[in-house]
């Protein structure tokens, strides 16, 4: 199945994060590109180089990698030659450059890069927690949460779990509908561990108005109803309440002055 938007498969024997972002840098030189890219981090055998190999080879793709364990890399540039695959390696032209002017061999190990960066660690650690309990996926992680959102749809939970994973907090998310009872876990933890998102309605009908339309949707439909919109929220602040959470008003605020709150807020907490 071929597909009109390029895919760039990024391919590596660590988390992936230098290659991924040679890509963006590059397609930034054509407005983007319109490309997507899909990470594949921590390759260790060729099987998974196959699994590439064959998504690749059925959507058009392209591959850029960074693998220093040399029987990997080789699989992968003979597959790749195989199935007619473009493939761009990331390190090791400047690899044998620096070996080639030092005349020393290079260790051929995944992720020394990241080896003794504890901060780095955390930071992955908590993207990938905030990807795991996103949208009450798991309540479980209510638990093991540093912080916990809770607020209607489209009051920007994601994005200020991301942003705030990105400072190294381990963040869940709970969405608060009036049909469903929030889990258990909320009621278990400190509630200085919550903070409630509250939004006025007049902007919430905006927001999920703009939502419906890019979905191709009708605008009446009950998502961006007012007097649902008005329900859900008295809801969610009796909930909010009853926690005993802060509570913070996002109606006017960027994702980043919300997360800077959110994250003085717990600072704060920790002194």
């Amino acid at each position: 199945m071929k597909q009109d938007q390029p895919i760039v498969y990024v391919v590596s024997d660590s988390v992936g994060e230098t290659a991924e972002l040679v890509v963006k840098a590059a397609a930034s030189q054509f407005n983007g590109a319109n490309i997507q890219i899909r990470r594949i981090p921590y390759v260790e055998d060729t099987a998974t180089v196959n699994e590439v190999i064959d998504q690749a080879k059925e959507t058009n793709g392209l591959i850029a990698f960074t693998l220093v364990v040399p029987e990997i890399r080789k699989h992968l540039e003979e597959e790749a030659f195989k199935a007619n695959i473009p493939l761009y390696d990331i390190l090791s032209p400047m690899m044998q450059m620096l070996q080639t002017r030092f005349n020393k061999t290079p260790r051929n190990e995944p992720g020394i890069m990241h080896t003794l960066d504890e901060d780095y660690f955390r930071k992955v650690e908590a993207i990938e927690f905030a990807v795991k309990y996103d949208d009450g996926r798991d309540p479980r992680g209510v638990l093991r949460a540093d912080v916990v959102l809770v607020g209607v749809s489209r009051t920007s939970k994601t994005p200020l779990s991301q942003y705030l994973a990105h400072k190294r907090l381990k963040v869940a998310n709970i969405p608060l509908v009036p049909e469903v009872d929030p889990p258990n876990e909320l009621f278990e933890i400190p509630a200085s561990k919550v903070i409630g998102l509250t939004i006025s309605p007049e902007k919430l009908n905006s927001i999920r108005t703009e939502r419906l339309k890019a979905l191709g949707l009708k605008e009446q439909a009950n998502y961006a109803n007012v007097n649902r919109i008005r329900t859900e929220l008295d809801y969610s602040n009796r909930l909010m309440e009853k926690i005993g959470c802060k509570v913070i008003d996002v109606s006017n605020k960027a994702v980043e002055e919300t997360a800077n709150l959110i994250y003085h807020m717990i600072q704060v907490k920790n002194e």
